[in-house]
């Protein structure tokens, strides 16, 4: 074929010199984009592998390094089992002091904050009023009497004449009448001045109960109204009462051990629920259930001596339902949970001396606060961890910090001290 019929053919078939020249260039550019992407790919193997192998390297190098751990050991002691509440502290009875009788307030007899006795004159109105008003009442009472005295002797007198019959009966009964108005005279004015005393007692402001006075409400110099101004409050703080509710299906196990035993006891524990106050008791349930909150309202006495209770504070309140005698319990922070279920890691030396990690399988009757019950678990004296766990494997070589460790079982000595 000639040069001239190869060309006529192309243009027959449409396909000129130039559109076959950029099929060409296309497909060496897509070669080139894909051994690109096989290159990026291979390179982010590479480094994958290598990544894998440094982890592989360190967790080789860190599986032979001991891990530190905090343990403590398991133990077997009387546990508490109780109900738990938040509880508001309310003093044991609250007086708003008022003035029964209206003056000046003259200065004060008390000092903010202290604790007053009931009885204790604690303010002071002018009483020169009411003494006053007394003196009058006395001297009322006094001018009767001198009428009483002549009009008991007229009667007399005219007693004998009526029988005399020298005076008619209408003097004699007049007589008798004039006398017994002044004998009325003088019930009254013994009476006015009984209540005149009782307004001049009211002068001195006494204290109803005993307890801790706040601060005055009413600065001296100040006129006050007889039973409208606030003078003072005083609160009884020993005892003192916690007021806190309790879900009404927890409210019948209460009623019965309340009346089976009358002294359910109650632990009082600051906000954080890590430190106990004081100890109290239970002294009665409300006569109704909150409808709204489907809760009952109790209430607890404490005796408060050392005043660690204050009024409106907040605390967490453990009613002790029953004391389990010889309860295994470690800390709930000990407590792991697998894909088997609940376990704690234990640690003990094997044979070259090492100490191991192992996991103990651990069957949970209840969690106590800080400390959980177990139906089974480790002996009593077996050291579980409490920190450090994280970083456990079976057969794992760790060392135990020995002085957090007892300062752990330190603590919970303490606490096991207390609750016996």
């Amino acid at each position: 074929m000639s040069n001239q019929s190869a060309a006529e053919l192309k243009k027959a078939s449409g396909i000129s010199p130039e559109s076959h020249s950029l099929s060409g260039v296309r497909i060496l550019v897509y070669i080139l984009l894909l051994a690109a992407l096989g290159v990026a790919i291979w390179i982010m193997y590479r480094n994958h592998e290598k990544a894998a192998a440094a982890k592989a390297k360190v967790a080789n190098a860190l599986a032979g390094r001991p891990v530190p751990v905090q343990v403590i050991a398991a133990g077997r002691h009387p546990m508490p089992i109780y109900l738990t509440a938040l509880g508001t502290v309310t003093p044991n009875m609250t007086v708003t002091v008022r003035a029964r009788v209206s003056g000046q307030l003259l200065p004060v007899r008390f000092t903010e904050g202290q604790i007053v006795q009931q009885g204790q004159t604690i303010l002071e109105i002018d009483p020169r009023p009411y003494k006053a008003a007394l003196d009058q009442a006395k001297g009322t009472l006094a001018h009767d009497q001198a009428l009483l005295e002549n009009a008991q002797s007229e009667y007399k007198r005219y007693q004998a004449l009526y029988d005399a019959g020298v005076v008619s009966k209408e003097a004699y009964d007049a007589s008798k009448a004039s006398l017994g108005q002044y004998q009325g005279a003088i019930a009254s004015d013994k009476a006015a001045i009984e209540n005149a005393q009782l307004q001049l007692d009211w002068c001195s402001v006494k204290a109803p109960i005993t307890g801790k006075i706040g601060l005055r409400l009413v600065d001296p110099g100040n006129l006050v109204s007889a039973n409208t101004t606030d003078l003072v409050i005083i609160n009884q703080l020993e005892p003192i009462a916690v007021y806190f509710t309790l879900p009404e299906n927890q409210l019948p196990e209460v009623l019965h051990k309340l009346a089976t035993d009358n002294r359910i006891v109650v632990e009082a524990f600051d906000r954080s629920n890590t430190q106990k106050l004081t100890t109290g008791r239970l002294l009665t349930a409300d006569n109704q259930i909150d409808t709204t909150t489907g809760t009952a309202k109790l209430k607890a006495v404490f005796d408060n001596r050392d005043g660690v209770l204050f009024p409106n504070q907040f605390i967490n309140v453990h009613l002790v339902m029953e004391n389990r005698p010889n309860a295994l319990v470690v800390p709930s922070t000990a407590i792991q949970t697998g894909v088997n279920g609940n376990f704690v890691w234990t640690v003990a030396k094997d044979k070259t001396g090492k100490t191991i990690a192992s996991m103990q399988p651990v069957t949970i009757d209840m969690a106590e606060g800080e400390n959980t019950i177990l139906e089974s678990g480790p002996q009593a004296g077996a050291r579980v961890v409490v920190d450090g766990a994280e970083r456990l494997r079976p057969g794992q070589i760790v060392t135990v910090s020995e002085a957090q460790a007892q300062m752990q079982q330190g603590n919970g000595d303490k606490r096991q001290e207390e609750q016996q």
